[in-house]
């Protein structure tokens, strides 16, 4: 039996990731001022008119300010006018050169604004460059005419010109502003073709405040970023070391050095905890790491970092909400209600209106709450959580739980209109509803009909590599193991990065006690497409057991039950246990697979075929 076919399942429970920023909010970008501000300007240092007469004269004299003669002249207020007529209608370049004649016979920062703005609002950059440098020639020391051109010249993709720029903005900000301006380089830097011109300027400009003490963590966790985007990896880590080394309390190397998690680089996790044991350390950056863990498939040290979060933070609800639908989707069924209920809790004594965010979470929530009801028996109760999600709120995952409603019901043929109702929005979400009806058919032992459904997505999509895979699982289910063969190595051409297709083909290999030295090289391909997946692991663990290698597949079986407790993996896991003679561990590890699913086919033949009653 090839039980460890992992299904490729629509995401129906799992909590969407929040985007933490890794900077605060940009100081740097064009703020277009109203088309006659200039002329509504103070008159210090602006052209503005006299002041207003007041309606009434003062009760009681007063000294009054002496009057100023404004700067606006007859001449000067006509140039103007007829500019933003001419910018207005159909000559914007004649507008532009009549605004740019004012703003240099003026010198006022608001005219070579506007100058710039009717430049870029015609698109024409490079006039909108020449604006931006005659106002920064007149006035070196103004951050606006700096900031305009830098960012008038990344614009035009000129990245090659912009370190003078950039080191000229840098030194014209306020030291309190310094360390925000520096978090910003990268942003502005996004969109840059070369990405390693950009990195070797941008790391040349930051030189200096890189060496100052008091701005030497923000500028490497700049120099940082500017080197990931480049793709360096290992120097960006390095740059994220620097700058955790020079500003202990900064939360920027800790998110850079997120993104850098992986076994191949050991160095940007332990970057991330020295960070999180820190007494200043950030819940959101926890929260962060607690998913980037998840995504690695590594559950348990997820679980840790969403208990301690839960335990210092307690009124942190994201946490409750992603720990709660882990314990659902492991069947710790009661200790995910306590967590989802907790997080519905903390979300209605905030009293506010439910944003767009909150609604997703309120809609995982009540998803998870309806899937355990189910998994008890509970349907009625399952069907008021469904009942309780927002709008439209994920729409496709709440329609999939009330299909498999409708199926424990015996409803099944009710549940596949449900689901075949469902709009088709576009070909990711017509893909969506089939996998969705597959899932169904098979979870209800339809397997004839899961396949021949599968069969006509094949026929229309004949490369794509996910219906292949799960036609060659129902072809197993059926007995057609060579049909599961052959959609199978189809599937490793269709997309030869798919890890589900080795361990698959591997698994079954090693399950019928056949080819294992091939077996084990496609599940070790598998597992460096996708290092640390628990059911992967576990695949290696059994084949190294079908080939007489006790000890190294309890290893390997032991750590994929660690991180994902399932009910398969602990078939395999309590079988090792037996064959070393450990029976009572065995016994203890198949009773808690048990709770986790009795109804596991793996599971259940083991024990019939050892004959063993936990």
């Amino acid at each position: 039996m090839m039980a460890r076919m992992t299904e490729h399942r629509p995401a129906t429970g799992r909590a969407t990731p929040t985007r933490l920023a890794s900077s605060p909010p940009a100081p740097w970008r064009f703020a277009w001022a109203p088309v006659l501000a200039c002329l509504l300007a103070p008159s210090s240092g602006a052209l503005a008119q006299a002041p207003a007469t007041p309606a009434r004269p003062p009760v009681a004299a007063e000294a009054k300010p002496p009057v100023q003669s404004s700067a606006l002249t007859a001449e000067l207020f006509y140039q103007l006018l007829v500019g933003e007529m001419a910018a207005r209608m159909d000559d914007p370049g004649g507008g532009f050169q009549m605004m740019l004649d004012a703003a240099r016979r003026s010198n006022d920062p608001l005219v070579y604004q506007r100058a710039v703005e009717i430049a870029l609002q015609a698109r024409a950059g490079d006039s909108a460059l020449q604006a931006a440098r005659a106002w920064k020639q007149a006035q070196p020391d103004s951050r606006e005419a700096n900031r305009f051109v830098l960012q008038i010249l990344l614009a035009l993709n000129r990245v090659g010109e912009t370190a003078e720029p950039l080191r000229q903005l840098l030194a014209l900000t306020p030291p309190a502003e310094r360390a925000t301006a520096l978090a910003l380089v990268p942003r502005l830097y996004a969109r840059a073709t070369d990405k390693a011109q950009a990195q070797r300027l941008v790391e040349q400009a930051l030189a200096e405040a890189a060496a100052r003490p008091e701005t030497a963590g923000p500028a490497w966790t700049a120099i940082a970023r500017m080197r990931l985007a480049a793709s360096q990896e290992g120097p960006a880590l390095e740059a994220a070391q620097r700058a955790q080394s020079a500003a202990p309390t900064d939360e920027g190397p800790a998110l850079l050095a997120l993104e850098l998690l992986d076994p191949r680089l050991p160095q940007a996790e332990a970057l991330v905890r020295r960070y999180l044991d820190g007494a200043q350390a950030r819940p959101e950056v926890r929260m962060a790491y607690a998913r980037t863990l998840l995504e690695a498939q590594r559950s348990s040290d997820a679980r840790q970092q969403l208990q301690l979060l839960t335990r210092q933070q307690a009124d942190f609800a994201e946490a409750w909400l992603v720990q709660g639908v882990l314990q659902v989707q492991e069947n710790q069924f009661e200790a995910g209600e306590v967590s989802l209920q907790k997080y519905l809790s903390l979300v209605q004594a905030g009293g506010r209106a439910p944003n767009e965010e909150t609604q997703r979470g309120l809609a995982q929530a009540y998803l998870a709450l309806a899937q355990a009801a189910e998994r008890r028996g509970d349907l009625a109760r399952a069907t008021q959580w469904l009942d309780r999600i927002p709008g439209n709120a994920d729409l496709l995952a709440t329609q999939v739980r009330r299909a498999s409603v409708l199926a424990r019901q015996g409803r099944l043929d009710d549940a596949r209109k449900l689901l075949r109702a469902l709009p088709d929005r576009d070909a990711s979400s017509a893909r969506a509803k089939v996998l969705a009806e597959v899932h169904l058919l098979r979870d209800n032992r339809q397997t004839q009909a899961a396949y021949d459904l599968l069969a006509e997505a094949v026929a229309r999509s004949p490369n794509d590599a996910e219906f292949l895979y799960e036609q060659a699982t129902s072809a197993e289910k059926l007995g057609r193991l060579d049909e599961m063969e052959r959609l199978l190595r189809r599937a490793m051409v269709a997309k030869p990065d798919f890890q589900h297709a080795y361990n698959a083909l591997g698994y079954s290999l090693a399950d019928r006690n056949v080819r294992l030295p091939e077996a084990r090289d496609l599940i070790r391909k598998a597992l460096e497409l996708a290092p640390g997946d628990p059911f992967i692991t576990d695949s290696l663990g059994w084949v190294e057991f079908r080939m007489g290698n006790k000890t190294e597949a309890l290893r390997l079986l032991e750590l994929a039950f660690r991180e994902r407790p399932d009910a398969e993996i602990a078939a395999h896991l309590g079988e090792v246990l037996w064959s070393l003679g450990r029976k009572p561990r065995a016994l203890e590890i198949w009773r808690e697979g048990l709770t986790l699913n009795r109804e596991n086919e793996t599971l259940q033949s083991t024990l019939e075929r050892l004959q063993v009653k936990p």
